[in-house]
């Protein structure tokens, strides 16, 4: 489900309309402000990578119990920047720099998102199963444990995939 959510943010990037091409193109401007702040190749770019995607996982994991509508959208949201930056960045620059630019820290990052979020949305649908049924509430414990391991490797992921993003991609996008 997390890669099907994802494949549709996708697709929504790659052919935006109206009120979806202002907000990616909000939400790319708020970026490049925000990468433009802090320097690449220092350990505050890192801690700062490395928090901001924490963060996004973790306050999507408790907060998917309220119908799962954060971890939607946290996939179908970032799909969609993805595809839409890509195609900006293909038109202006080249596939190679694309490539060179996602691929590497990509390769962890975007794993680490569907498996973080995909806990999430497995934690959310029981925890919501549980309020209907007596047999589910059994099942929230051991649900809630298999989840919280899947989210500690998304979280794992993150780690290198913040490294190769603050020191290497710079360098192959220079």
């Amino acid at each position: 489900m997390a890669i099907f959510l994802f494949g549709i943010g996708l697709m929504l990037g790659l052919f935006p309309t109206g009120g979806i091409a202002n907000m990616l193109s909000e939400s790319v401007g708020a970026l490049e402000e925000f990468g433009s702040i802090l320097p690449p190749f220092t350990l505050t770019m890192l801690a700062v990578i490395i928090i901001k995607n924490s963060l996004a996982l973790l306050v999507s994991f408790a907060l998917s119990p309220l119908l799962c509508v954060v971890p939607v959208l946290t996939l179908v949201l970032n799909g969609s920047v993805i595809s839409f930056v890509s195609a900006r960045v293909v038109e202006e620059k080249s596939l190679g720099f694309l490539l060179a630019g996602l691929l590497p820290h990509g390769i962890f990052e975007l794993p680490a998102l569907i498996i973080g979020l995909a806990a999430s949305l497995s934690f959310g649908t029981i925890t919501l199963q549980s309020l209907l049924s007596k047999q589910k509430r059994l099942q929230l414990l051991p649900n809630l444990k298999q989840n919280l391991r899947y989210l500690l490797i998304a979280l794992a992921l993150l780690v290198p995939a913040a490294i190769i993003e603050t020191f290497i991609t710079p360098l192959l996008l220079s």
